[in-house]
């Protein structure tokens, strides 16, 4: 049994039925990337989270966001020592493995933008002093996608720093029925146990890029990203940086099915976990009931593989 399925099998001791999430949980931690869940309360998002952190005997803090909640309440502050007459830098729930920001959209934008530098470089830079951030790290955010009072949406800048958006979603009648099974006495996740450690993760991210991505599904990719930009019901496309985690996300997705290159489907697979929350409606398309899921369905369904890529037309 391979390292990937250990920790698959260890988080399905606690999260039922949903191997496809879990999938893109460790896509998204081999790519040191993040991931932001939209769902409803009470399918598992925490307990996702949770399980992962624990799987990889790394550190793990929960962040519930709130209107009140201000910057240093994440990064940190520097307090003075009457001791020694100095400054020391207490660090904030940042510094771990694995940060669960749960309802970030119910932060404020200033808060919200506390986390860019995080999740963008890995570090934390407080009263003009950088701090690295524990490796490897990833923010794993949720959002409620019913209640919208006195939420504060997240800028499309903060949205491209999340390489993949997933829901969970509801478990079918037998996956249930072993939910009540497995928590009639304890929870699973009170004897979950490490199955490796966060260097082993590290030694993954560096091998991910050595899976094979052959040029015309690199030009697929490209030619996916390029037609959203250009799409009548999109206002803004996919950036190069969407290019780049398409990319990313398919050597890793590979990397955990244990092949050492990338097929069409991989990328087709991950197009809408990957896109869809970087693609910004036009209004009017909004207001016909067109998402962004559908569009990248469509432009899918008409993106041939064999289409080369516009500088080479």
């Amino acid at each position: 049994m391979t390292l990937t399925q250990k920790v698959k099998n260890n988080i399905s001791n606690v999260i039922v039925g949903k191997a496809e999430s879990i999938d893109l949980l460790l896509v998204a931690l081999i790519c040191e990337g993040h991931i932001l869940i939209e769902d409803v309360p009470g399918v598992g998002k925490t307990m996702l989270a949770r399980a992962l952190a624990i799987s990889l005997g790394g550190l793990f803090k929960r962040l519930q966001c709130t209107p009140d909640l201000l910057p240093n309440d994440i990064t940190g502050v520097s307090i003075f020592n009457q001791a020694d007459q100095d400054f020391h830098f207490r660090r904030g729930p940042l510094f771990v493995n694995i940060l669960l920001a749960d309802e970030i959209n119910r932060a404020t934008p200033r808060t919200q933008s506390a986390l860019l530098e995080a999740m963008g470089e890995q570090q934390v830079t407080v009263d003009g002093m950088t701090y690295p951030l524990p490796k490897p790290f990833m923010v794993l955010a949720t959002q409620n996608p019913v209640e919208y009072e006195g939420t504060f949406p997240l800028p499309e800048a903060q949205l491209d720093r999340f390489l993949l958006k997933i829901d969970i979603g509801y478990p079918n009648h037998s996956e249930e029925n072993q939910i009540l099974h497995l928590l009639q006495r304890q929870h699973p996740i009170e004897t979950l146990e490490p199955v490796i450690q966060p260097e082993v993760i590290l030694a993954w991210t560096s091998e991910v890029w050595e899976v094979n991505v052959d040029q015309t599904i690199r030009d697929y990719m490209i030619n996916l990203v390029n037609a959203t930009r250009n799409h009548p019901d999109i206002l803004l496309g996919g950036s190069p940086r969407a290019t780049l985690s398409l990319f990313k996300a398919s050597q890793a997705f590979a990397a955990i099915h244990n092949r050492d290159h990338v097929l069409p489907d991989d990328v087709k697979y991950l197009a809408v976990p990957v896109l869809s929350h970087r693609l910004l409606l036009k209004p009017e398309a909004e207001l016909r009931g067109i998402t962004s899921v559908n569009i990248i369905e469509r432009i899918i369904e008409t993106t041939p593989l064999s289409l080369k890529g516009q500088d080479e037309k």
